[in-house]
């Protein structure tokens, strides 16, 4: 009997730690997001998070080189089940993605988990217009983690040397391209403008010459483009920055390095490599910011850029700790991090207080610009048809032919509108 019972013990002993080991075996997230240069806050932000969380450990893919090649891995992993947990989707991109994951039941609608937190949980962080950016056919597939609009950086000294007033830059496009144009002339090396649509990783910055005119890019099936007379202006202005501006069609990331180097007067880029941006230029010059000019003041807006925050797992363990994860990242510490680490602007209402991101908006201005074009934020749209990626890649080809001189404008802006109808298809 006393042998009997001492095995009882020991059975039920080996099953309380049976049982203790199964709950402090961690919860693994498998994540994957674009650009690689942006493991300076997601590795950060992750580690914060897995100490408040210790039952939770992040393990990041190597990230993919843009939204887009990131898009086309998840488009090919939906199919062959490799999908990530967690997945950081570029806007323009989220509806394809989320629709094809959502016939396929490989996406969660967050929706109902935003909805089971407390109203205070909710009117304290989120805004409607910027949840909205992560929803797709009226569910919420992603909630959003980063969201910019494009910028004006611009060097001080080049534009007082051009006789401009650094302190109240032009608000429209002819305004800019006068003063890029005297720009040009300081110097043999120096170019008064860069704005490179040209070879831009995807359709951003082209959209955004687009919306600021008040036109539409994609109206349901069809896909406008802008129309005639704003599609084929559009395609003059790009021309205009290399005829008149001097620009000079180098990659994106050389035109970035030209202006660091004050070889370039105004710079058009995204408010995420401000950080970056500001600390290489350091005292060769005075960088300052300014929103992006828009010409039609009653409609132009700009296409929010950024991404949202998707979760894939099918395992309800890993969608509730994915879901804690969503929560964290795009809560007021983790977007402090990213805010100051970039540039962004944060998705969350409570980051921008005394506690968080307000002292630091203070001390530095250039940060709060993109903030002040928020009021002009538009969705970032995709095209139809499940092509997205090819589109633009066969758009860019066509945009760099007009700013080299190859095509027309005209017959540029009827070949962009041809083959994006045949590519939709």
């Amino acid at each position: 009997m006393r042998k009997l019972k001492l095995l009882l013990g020991l059975a039920a002993l080996a099953g309380t730690v049976a049982v203790s080991a199964a709950r402090a075996q961690p919860v693994t997230l498998d994540v994957l997001y674009a650009f690689p240069a942006f493991a300076k806050f997601h590795e950060p932000i992750a580690a914060e998070f897995m100490k408040l969380h210790p039952d939770i450990k992040i393990e990041f893919r190597a990230p993919a080189p843009t939204y887009d090649d990131g898009h086309q891995t998840m488009m090919r992993q939906a199919v062959t089940n490799q999908l990530p947990d967690v997945y950081y989707s570029g806007f323009h991109l989220l509806s394809e993605l989320g629709r094809t994951l959502a016939q396929r039941n490989q996406v969660v609608d967050l929706g109902p988990l935003l909805a089971a937190e407390s109203k205070e949980f909710r009117d304290k962080n989120y805004s409607e217009k910027i949840v909205a950016l992560g929803k797709v056919d009226g569910k919420l597939y992603g909630l959003p983690f980063n969201a910019s609009t494009p910028i004006m950086y611009y060097n001080v000294d080049l534009v007082k040397k051009a006789g401009g007033d650094p302190d109240k830059m032009p608000d429209n496009w002819e305004g800019i391209m006068a003063l890029a144009a005297k720009i040009k002339t300081a110097g043999p090396d120096v170019a008064g403008i860069a704005y490179n649509v040209h070879d831009w990783p995807d359709v951003w910055l082209y959209h955004a010459m687009i919306t600021q005119a008040g036109a539409t890019v994609v109206d349901g099936d069809a896909v406008p483009l802008g129309g005639p007379d704003v599609g084929v202006k559009t395609l003059q202005t790009f021309r205009r920055f290399v005829t008149e501006g001097g620009m000079p069609l180098i990659d994106w990331d050389q035109s970035r390095q030209q202006f660091i180097a004050g070889k370039i007067g105004i710079f058009f880029d995204t408010p995420a490599r401000l950080r970056q941006v500001t600390d290489l230029i350091g005292d060769k010059f005075t960088l300052r910011t300014a929103i992006f000019p828009i010409d039609n003041k009653a409609k132009g807006g700009l296409p929010t850029g950024g991404n949202a925050a998707i979760i894939t797992t099918r395992d309800p363990k890993k969608q509730k700790a994915a879901w804690e994860f969503l929560k964290y990242v795009t809560g007021p510490e983790a977007q402090k991090i990213v805010v100051e680490t970039t540039g962004y602007l944060p998705t969350n209402l409570r980051a921008t207080g005394p506690e968080f991101l307000g002292p630091f908006y203070d001390k530095n201005p250039n940060f709060k610009t993109v903030a002040l074009q928020m009021d002009r934020s538009v969705p970032w749209q995709g095209y139809p048809g499940g092509n997205s990626v090819r589109t633009w890649r066969a758009q860019r080809e066509i945009i760099t032919g007009v700013m080299r001189g190859e095509i027309e404008p005209k017959a540029g802006f009827e070949r962009l509108q041809k083959e994006t109808a045949a590519l939709m298809k």
